[in-house]
């Protein structure tokens, strides 16, 4: 047995020759009998750092990129063109930031292609998606841009798409497919983890996707320009251009106390009334049915004559609804409440895509005014139509971006809004 471990031994229990276990038995009987023994150190090496010395980035020394950069989040378009670009920027100028530096443009063949230009690593990033006449595009543009931030490993990624495309396919219509499921998966597989719109098409659509998704509502801007910009509205009723739009028309009414009229018997989409086969009898050639399985006949469907459901003789009607593309079902309630007695006829809606001869159709028809919010670009639809009116909704998606970055409460967006908004 060594000397320093037999030393280790005697000692008291409690005291510090324990450690003497683990040096060399030469220095441990050294420092067991108290003798004082200088070892030579070695001068120490001067440290040389790996990493070049920092340089401040170029474009962070204006103020506002200089904040969002230290908070850690930061606001990108993935837009291809300009005139889509415009919400994003409004977002930006009211959170104090710029927006992140990227390149979203389209190859000769027609391929998108998108370039990060900063560091993204560890932030929060905010990619803000306007949906134009080219919707497909635009669906690439947001998922190519997700997924490039996802390997540039951004900690969280969310989508702020005001107007979410395909959400009218959002059921199962005769052999089609629910697209907007799809899109949902398509989105989640690309790397979001959080998605902000505005008024979806269908509130089911939430439960289409792996992680939240925060729908706000425009309603209270909408409910604002009525007040401010139609002076005798306390002489409206709010009109609902189909059953399924009584509920969000009774929502407006109820808030602003004012009367509301449905317009029943509507001519409906005649793609969901074809017929393609599955309403038709069983083939039973040269087969015996059993008594009492015999299907029930399918009765076709009859629409009834179109009337109106309230009194609008002698008031200004407001037509309200979340989505304005196909137009023509508009030009047709806004005769019928003329031929009713309805002296003004407003048309008010979330999300305008005004698509084909929109513009022109609302220029020549009985509808005085137009009103839709900024989730979709249609400047080029109001130099067509100087009916057509914009409501900004930046500030609501801004505050909406303000507060998911910093974890607070979305509560306080959603005040005084009903469940059938």
């Amino acid at each position: 047995m060594s000397r320093a471990v037999r030393i280790a031994r005697l000692a008291p229990r409690g005291g510090r020759p324990a450690s003497l276990l683990l040096l060399p038995t030469p220095r441990g009987a050294a420092i067991a009998a108290g003798r004082k023994k200088r070892m030579p150190r070695k001068p120490p090496l001067p440290y040389k750092s790996v990493f070049p010395p920092f340089r401040a980035a170029k474009g962070l020394h204006d103020a506002a990129a200089m904040n969002a950069a230290r908070s850690g989040y930061r606001v990108f378009s993935a837009n291809s063109t300009a005139a889509c670009t415009e919400l994003a920027k409004r977002i930006t100028e009211r959170l104090g930031a710029e927006l992140g530096k990227s390149v979203v443009y389209q190859e000769t063949n027609g391929e998108t292609r998108v370039e990060i230009k900063e560091s993204v690593r560890g932030q929060d990033i905010f990619i803000i998606q306007t949906i134009p006449r080219d919707v497909n595009t635009a669906v690439m543009e947001l998922l190519i841009m997700a997924y490039a931030l996802k390997t540039s490993c951004a900690r969280n990624i969310i989508g702020v798409i005001p107007y979410f495309p395909y959400s009218k396919q959002s059921k199962m219509r005769k052999r089609g497919s629910i697209v907007c499921k799809l899109l949902a998966s398509m989105l989640a597989k690309a790397g979001l983890t959080h998605i902000i719109t505005m008024d979806l098409h269908q509130k089911e659509i939430q439960g289409f996707f792996s992680f939240p998704v925060d729908n706000l509502r425009a309603s209270p801007f909408l409910i604002q320009y009525i007040q401010e910009e139609i002076p005798d509205y306390r002489n409206a009723v709010i009109v609902a251009k189909s059953p399924d739009a009584a509920k969000r028309a009774q929502s407006y009414a109820e808030r602003l106390r004012l009367g509301l009229a449905v317009i029943h018997g509507e001519a409906q989409c005649t793609e969901q009334d074809m017929d393609d086969g599955r309403h038709s009898p069983p083939m039973v050639k040269n087969a015996t049915v059993h008594p009492g399985l015999e299907l029930p006949l399918m009765m076709a469907k009859e629409k009834p004559p179109i009337t109106v459901v309230g009194d609008v003789g002698g008031r200004i009607a407001i037509i309200v609804d979340d989505i304005i593309d196909d137009v023509e079902s508009f030009v047709a309630a806004a005769e019928i409440l003329k031929e009713r007695g309805a002296y003004k006829i407003f048309v008010m809606a979330t999300h305008g895509l005004l698509s084909a001869d929109a513009p022109r159709l609302i220029e020549e028809s009985s509808i005085d005014e137009v009103v839709v919010t900024n989730t979709v670009p249609h400047e080029v639809q109001k130099l067509q139509c100087p009916k057509i009116k914009t409501v900004d909704i930046s500030l609501i998606l801004s505050e909406a971006i303000r507060r998911i970055h910093n974890g607070e409460s979305m509560a306080y967006l959603f005040r005084n809004i009903t469940v059938d908004d």
